[in-house]
């Protein structure tokens, strides 16, 4: 797999572009509605980002981590 040249510019909070059909956003936005208060669709993705990594047993270390750690 060629790694994407565009990975080592990633700022510490950037943007994706995600096509997902629209049963999918459907989903989405009905998991956000049954969840108290308000949850937008990025928040959900996020953590269904992150819930995945942690399932795959990857380290998600936050940018400032790495900063104070060198």
């Amino acid at each position: 797999m060629q790694r994407d040249s565009t990975t080592s510019t990633v700022k510490p909070t950037d943007r994706v572009n995600l096509r997902l059909p629209a049963d999918v956003f459907a989903a989405i936005d009905a998991s956000c509605a049954a969840r108290a208060g308000r949850v937008s669709r990025n928040t959900w993705v996020a953590e269904a980002v992150r819930e995945k990594l942690t399932r795959d047993r990857v380290e998600v270390v936050s940018l400032e981590l790495q900063r104070r750690n060198g």
